[in-house]
This record gives C-alpha cells, structure tokens and sequence, in this order.
C-alpha cells in the first residue's frame, strides 16, 4: 500500500518522490518481512533491491531514500550511484547529536 500523505510531506518541501513500481513493491515487503527482519540477507535479494534502484536512477531520480531501517543491511552506499539515505544511520547521527548539544 503506497502511503500519499509521505509524498505529500515531501512536496511540501520542494521535493517530488518516485516509488517503486507497483509490481516491485511484492518482491520488496516479501525481501522486508520474509528475510531482513529474521536477519537473512542473501545476493538474489540484493540484485532484486538494486535493480529497482537502478530502474528509478534511469527514469530521473536523484536520491534514495532507504525507508526501512533493515534495507541498509541489503544494500550498501556504493550500490546506489546517486546520495544514499539510509534512515538508521541518519536517526543515529541526529540522536547522538541532539544528546550532545549542550542544552
């Protein structure tokens, strides 16, 4: 289920999103909740992740946004040839910056 009102946020920030087709969103939540989250991470997943990574890069996208925190365990920054964001490693920085930042 494609979720509008993330898209809509991101739009009102001047940003337009691109999601995976709907016939790639199948093999994406069976890789999530079938693999991922019991820790199994295996190469044909991978290959699955970045060809539709590859597919949205051709059609003009120019960031991704790994949106499950298990996805970084699939696919590392140098898979994705535009910014990578993976959203563990972004809510750790901004936790360990906001714990540090003197009040």
């Amino acid at each position: 289920m494609e979720r509008p009102f993330y898209r809509d946020r991101l739009i009102a920030h001047g940003i337009a999103a691109l999601v995976p087709a709907e016939t790639e969103r199948a093999p994406i939540h069976r890789v999530i909740y079938d693999e991922l989250v019991r820790g199994i991470v295996s190469e044909p997943s991978r290959t699955v992740f970045v060809d539709i990574i590859r597919r949205l890069v051709d059609e003009g996208v120019q960031g991704v946004v790994a949106g499950c925190t298990e996805i970084e365990l699939l696919v590392p920054p140098d898979a994705v040839p535009v910014p990578y964001f993976p959203t563990t490693r972004l809510h750790a920085l901004a936790a360990v910056d906001a714990a540090l930042t003197p009040s």
